[in-house]
């Protein structure tokens, strides 16, 4: 019997192999081939220290395995990449600073750092995260040493004074840029901008209902994921929803400018017209909208025709007296006995 069976061996051939190398990585699994962390990763991406590729099949974006040799081959991987991305709270900020934590939040709340993500702790209490190497950078600037070392001068005292607090706005600017980076289509680049704008604002620039839906395909999520309606979705969507008015007034414009750039790009798709006539004519004419019939109320009812039969009807016969009908009912009567005796 063995002699007899013919067994095929399927080797793979060069074309498989070749699309199996060509086959770009998942999120996850980039992740694992640089040794990093899921939040450093997505921190690195956020920076454009690694280049990322739409998925053909819609599952979100990829890692080409060219990218990850070319991460691979730089000096100092992959301890490099880390320090690159390494974020640190207020604490460990004024540290790396050589200040008091009320100090390094004071320049926070000024613009003067600009935070790269943010948390929220158990508390709801918000924890901004600042990358280690910007402050490190803005610590050796020799314009910073009058204000980590100094009294902070008046005008800047003025304004914490009033409540000034930069974080959330310099944080959605740095965002936004981020997911700009990321759009490669006009209406990803419009949602991009209406994720900063709440749905009021969206609904004043873009009043076409469909045109309105299918914007919001490309609104990108927010990235802190909170149970719907809790408080912290709340407090995640009051920090990534632009609050100043001049910040709105800027938003908005842009926005406007970039749903006006998609339209001419591509049209939103819309519902085709309903057709009204649903028995068409013969001959390929629509049928003519007819008017219903008129009813006359009842009262206004014309009377039934007479029924018709089939005899002719007989003329009238002029009135004749009571003595002149008896006659002629007896002689009919003698009439009929005659006759029926012959």
């Amino acid at each position: 019997m063995s002699g007899d069976t013919i067994t095929h061996v399927i080797t793979p051939t060069a074309e498989t192999a070749g699309a199996k190398r060509q086959t770009p990585f998942s999120q996850s699994r980039a992740a694992r081939e640089l040794g990093l962390k899921r939040s450093e990763f997505d921190l690195a991406v956020h920076l454009g220290h690694i280049r990322t590729l739409p998925d053909e099949g819609g599952g979100g974006r990829r890692v080409d395995r060219a990218e990850i040799e070319r991460l691979r081959a730089q000096e100092g991987f992959p301890e490099a990449l880390r320090r690159r991305v390494e974020a640190v709270g207020t604490r460990d900020g004024a540290a790396l600073m050589e200040v008091t934590a009320a100090r390094f939040t004071r320049l926070a709340r000024l613009g003067l750092v600009t935070p790269v993500k943010f948390n929220l702790n158990r508390y709801r209490a918000v924890v901004w995260l600042y990358l280690a190497d910007e402050l490190l950078e803005f610590t050796a600037d020799p314009k910073s040493a009058t204000l980590l070392n100094q009294p902070l001068p008046e005008v800047l005292r003025s304004q914490l004074d009033t409540g000034l607090d930069l974080r959330a706005r310099n944080w959605r600017g740095r965002h936004l840029g981020f997911l700009l980076r990321q759009a490669g289509d006009p209406w990803e680049r419009a949602g991009a901008v209406a994720s900063m704008l709440d749905q009021v604002q969206v609904s004043e620039i873009v009043r076409d209902p469909y045109e309105r839906a299918y914007l919001n395909r490309f609104r990108p999520q927010p990235p802190a994921h909170c149970t719907p309606d809790s408080p912290a979705a709340h407090l995640t969507e009051r920090i990534t929803t632009a609050q100043d008015p001049d910040e709105i007034e800027w938003l908005r414009a842009d926005l406007a400018r970039a749903v006006e750039e998609a339209r001419t790009h591509r049209p939103a798709p819309s519902p085709a017209p309903r057709c009204t006539d649903r028995h068409p004519a013969q001959h390929g004419h629509p049928a003519e909208h007819r008017r219903p019939e008129r009813r006359h109320p009842a009262h206004h009812r014309c009377p039934p025709a007479p029924e018709r039969s089939g005899r002719s009807r007989q003329p009238e016969q002029p009135q004749r007296s009571e003595p002149v009908r008896r006659r002629e009912r007896s002689r009919r009567l003698l009439g009929r006995f005659f006759h029926r005796d012959t």
